[in-house]
């Protein structure tokens, strides 16, 4: 199968498929970075740096910027337009990291969970439309997939679930997870 096969008129070409994939993870991967950021600044002013919850969110977030960073080189390597929103993406992803960690460590965790199992759906999403003439990028997807889905696994087994008004939470980062892909896809 090659990317964009069985496409209906109108539907984006295989290249617009590509870029759309590239803009968005890369957006996202930032924006990830950008929470653990924003968490990690929270745990600092509270003196939590070295819990367990402040280790755990360094080692996630590490793994974060290695995201960003591969699809920073393919950004620019296949001469993909980032997506303008970045700015946004900046404060906002910092303040949610912090607003979260500053509820506490399982409203950090339960945070992470919300993010994570919308970029599961959404990477699941790629993998399926993209091609054998883009096996690399979609093995590149499907890797960091399986690392999100570690991701949401920690953070359920360290109590997220246990925050009050856990699925309150949850729900309104999913849906402003799911518009932030959602706009930089586009813009």
């Amino acid at each position: 199968m090659k990317t964009g096969e069985g496409r209906d008129p109108g539907d984006l070409e295989p290249r617009q498929m590509v870029e759309r994939v590239i803009r968005v993870d890369q957006a996202g991967e930032f924006g990830a970075v950008r929470i653990y950021e924003g968490q990690l600044a929270a745990l600092r002013w509270k003196g939590r740096t070295n819990s367990e919850a402040g280790r755990k969110i360094a080692a996630m977030a590490r793994t974060e910027r290695e995201h960003r960073a591969t699809f920073d080189r393919l950004l620019t390597g296949r001469r993909v337009r980032p997506t303008a929103l970045s700015p946004i993406w900046n404060l906002a992803g910092f303040a949610l990291g912090a607003a979260t960690a500053l509820m506490g460590d399982k409203a950090a965790m339960a945070c992470t969970v919300a993010i994570e199992e919308t970029i599961d759906e959404h990477y699941a999403g790629q993998a399926a439309v993209l091609g054998d003439d883009e096996a690399e990028l979609r093995a590149t997807v499907e890797k960091f997939r399986a690392e999100e889905i570690a991701h949401r696994d920690e953070a359920l087994a360290s109590g997220a679930e246990q925050t009050p008004g856990y699925e309150l939470l949850t729900q309104a980062i999913k849906t402003g997870s799911r518009l932030a892909i959602w706009l930089s896809t586009r813009i």
